[in-house]
């Protein structure tokens, strides 16, 4: 199977910090957090198969895939081992980066993600990916949005939220729509219930109390299946580190830190 080429971006200088975006998102999603990180830390970001700037390779896609590409990337940089922050579908990422190269990792953070979705959650991921075959990404960005952030960020013109919607937007609507598609498909299928058992290095779970994509009951989940995790939480909804950058940002600092 063909690997794809991803397009990443490093700034800073300090322990490697990976930044992993949402579905539909590129690596301007982490724009606010690596101003913050950058003075402190090397911050490794990129665009997932299929987004952004990277390769849209034929699928189907898995989150195992997704993972083997990060390895890839951590391993094409000689970083290893890497503190990895994943939101959503990053988040996914980080779990089963966890399982399969868990020798790169310092630590992971899953944010605003699941482990497991039953079948009526599947029927709602593969209605999505009808509506995008039929009718494009665009058809879904208007419920992604008020998915994504709340109504005041959304309508947060002086303080730029406005700004950064419109901005995302853009990036969620020009995303190639048959990899949307398959990556919708490979979250669909997710199931790290066994597997997170296995996690060895320190883990912090972030969970947005306005997130009705992935309630904050997904991420007790996530912590109780993780041993010594963590969890934390914002008042945000699903895009917690675009909505809230610094406090997102002071969550990571402070569980770095405490690892030294």
């Amino acid at each position: 199977m063909k690997k794809p080429h991803l397009h990443w971006i490093s700034e800073g200088q300090g322990p490697v910090v990976v930044l992993s975006h949402a579905l539909g998102c590129d690596l301007t999603m982490w724009d606010g957090v690596t101003a913050i990180l950058k003075h402190r830390y090397t911050v490794l970001r990129h665009d997932h198969r299929g987004h952004g700037q990277s390769e849209a390779v034929p699928g189907p896609y898995s989150l195992d895939l997704l993972a083997d590409d990060v390895a890839d990337l951590i391993n094409g940089q000689g970083a290893g081992p890497v503190h990895f922050v994943g939101l959503s579908m990053g988040g996914m990422t980080a779990q089963a980066l966890a399982a399969r190269h868990p020798q790169l990792l310092k630590s992971i953070v899953i944010a605003n993600a699941a482990m497991f979705y039953d079948d009526a959650a599947r029927a709602m991921w593969m209605a999505r990916v009808h509506t995008v075959q039929t009718q494009g990404v665009a058809a879904i960005s208007d419920g992604a949005m008020q998915r994504w952030f709340t109504p005041e960020f959304r309508a947060d013109e002086a303080g730029g939220g406005m700004q950064k919607v419109a901005a995302l937007r853009r990036v969620l609507e020009t995303t190639d729509a048959v990899a949307y598609a398959a990556s919708c498909e490979a979250v669909s299928r997710i199931d790290f219930r066994a597997s997170n058992g296995a996690v060895q290095c320190p883990a912090l779970v972030i969970a947005g109390t306005r997130d009705e994509a992935t309630p904050v009951a997904m991420s007790e989940a996530i912590c109780a299946s993780i041993k010594g995790a963590q969890l934390r939480t914002l008042p945000a909804a699903h895009l917690s580190a675009v909505e809230q950058p610094e406090e997102f940002a002071e969550l990571l600092e402070r569980f770095f830190e405490s690892q030294r």
